[in-house]
């Protein structure tokens, strides 16, 4: 998956971006003057069928946009994120995901491709929030140890 943002994005932004890149296994591009079109034909010619943009509100990522290759929207998150700087590696090729939510699972695996598993190690964990986060997002590294970003949910829609 390749990764960007929207334009002008702030530090906060990228540094999120960067850190989400990592614990996917995805490839952080920086957006520049790219148009939607030149993003999405970057995202061709590295390999990739799917295109995360992020993009901001008040300097803070606001929302993940993830597009096929014929640039239809295969999932919209609504988000806040918390970055701790919890830093720590994470095996993206060992990498699983453990989904509280039904509704959210199939579509996460489907676009990350990445298998369910049982271990609190190389982690994605998308729990049930609380209030107005209907979701979380965490992630895990080979220790067992939650690492950055983490990720609240407000809304989602799919495909």
């Amino acid at each position: 998956m390749l990764i960007t943002t929207s334009r002008k994005p702030s530090s906060r932004t990228r540094s999120f971006c960067q850190d989400l890149s990592h614990v996917l296994n995805a490839k952080y591009v920086n957006r520049g003057k790219m148009s939607f079109r030149d993003v999405l034909l970057k995202s061709a010619a590295l390999g990739f069928n799917e295109t995360a943009v992020v993009s901001q509100i008040k300097g803070n990522p606001s929302k993940i946009e993830i597009y096929n290759e014929n640039s239809e929207l295969l999932l919209f998150l609504k988000i806040t994120v918390s970055l701790l700087n919890l830093k720590g590696k994470i095996k993206s090729d060992a990498l699983s995901i453990r989904c509280e939510i039904e509704e959210l699972k199939n579509p996460i695996v489907d676009i990350l491709k990445i298998p369910g598993g049982n271990s609190n190690k190389n982690l994605i964990w998308v729990k049930k929030g609380e209030g107005e986060n209907k979701a979380i997002i965490e992630f895990y590294d080979k220790e067992g140890s939650i690492r950055d970003p983490r990720i609240y949910v407000k809304n989602w829609r799919f495909k």
